[in-house]
């Protein structure tokens, strides 16, 4: 990514970055030493690049995946409000709110295979029936045939671990 820098004698403590015709431009006073201005540019770089990202993910293939796998395992029962891609889950694959009905999931997982996703996202869906991991909970993620492949896969990417107990594969932190 192209990054202009400009110094402004008038500005004297804020740095302001924007995005001007697929250019970074950062704005700073004068007198900021340069390696203040190359950690700020940094992060005014990561930030731009996961929300850029997000705008690319498009939040109607979940709807659409989500109501399959609705249908396919939850026998169409289930009912949500939303479902969308979300750039602020560093941590987590998906969450659920089951009061509500929202369904997120971290844009993390658009770049890995599809039946990944659809594991996710029965994860999460599951979550609108029982919202603990209880056996039963597991019980209806199970009925998603490629669900231990997609763990298998989560866990060669680092993303899994094996729970304390029960030796269910769990995520490391949290799925939901």
């Amino acid at each position: 990514m192209e990054i202009r820098v400009i110094r402004s004698p008038r500005r004297r403590r804020t740095v302001q970055g924007r995005l001007v015709d697929g250019v970074l431009e950062v704005i700073a006073p004068q007198d900021i030493d340069q390696h203040s201005l190359d950690q700020i540019i940094q992060r005014f770089g990561k930030r731009l690049e996961r929300r850029l990202g997000a705008k690319g993910l498009d939040d109607g293939l979940l709807e659409v995946r989500a109501g399959r796998l609705n249908r396919e395992i939850f026998n169409g029962r289930l009912r949500w409000t939303s479902i969308r891609w979300v750039t602020n889950q560093d941590r987590r694959f998906g969450s659920c709110t089951p009061a509500t009905g929202r369904i997120r999931i971290s844009h993390r997982l658009a770049g890995m295979p599809v039946f990944v996703l659809d594991y996710v996202i029965v994860h999460e869906l599951a979550h609108l029936v029982h919202r603990n991991h209880c056996p039963d909970f597991w019980a209806l993620v199970n009925r998603y045939r490629l669900g231990e492949r997609a763990r298998g896969y989560l866990m060669a990417v680092g993303l899994h671990d094996r729970g304390p107990d029960d030796g269910q594969l769990v995520p490391e932190t949290d799925v939901s």
